[in-house]
């Protein structure tokens, strides 16, 4: 009976030490820190999106790693009610959270974002789902008015 209680705590034990030995030689070369993907070694900021009318919302498109975590500020000049609509883009990402006016809400998905006047939202994620996607204003057509992004 003993026998089996020590065999048990040992193999229980096995994954702790794992982790143990890689903590011995950690450092910026060995990869992320113990905070995984959150690492800020991990963490990049995108350039933001624009929403006025008649202006492209991005400067050209979005290449994005998976597994990496990003920021991506979206500013409003209230020129017009205006929406980023991109479930398949969300959808292909985890939402740390968005932050609006130092409000922080950590949301469950989000499928769009609209701004009815002036302001600026930022949004932290980790890109998960390999693919192309587009952020978009709704109705819209016209190339500028969309965003082209890629997960790799």
């Amino acid at each position: 009976m003993k026998k089996a209680l020590f065999a048990a705590v040992v193999l229980a034990a096995m994954p702790f030490a794992a982790l143990a030995d890689d903590d011995d030689d950690a450092g910026p070369e060995a990869g992320m820190g113990l905070a995984g993907v959150l690492s800020k070694s991990n963490r990049e900021a995108l350039p933001a999106l624009t929403l006025s009318t008649g202006q492209p919302i991005a400067k050209g498109p979005l290449t994005l790693k998976s597994g990496k975590y990003y920021t991506l500020k979206i500013e409003a000049d209230g020129s017009q009610e205006l929406a980023l609509e991109g479930a398949g883009f969300f959808r292909a990402i985890w939402v740390n959270e968005i932050v609006i006016e130092g409000i922080e809400i950590r949301p469950l998905g989000v499928d769009s974002i609209e701004f009815d006047e002036a302001g600026e939202a930022e949004i932290s994620f980790v890109a998960i789902k390999p693919g192309s996607y587009h952020l978009k204003i709704p109705g819209s057509t016209g190339d500028t008015q969309q965003v082209a992004i890629t997960i790799e």
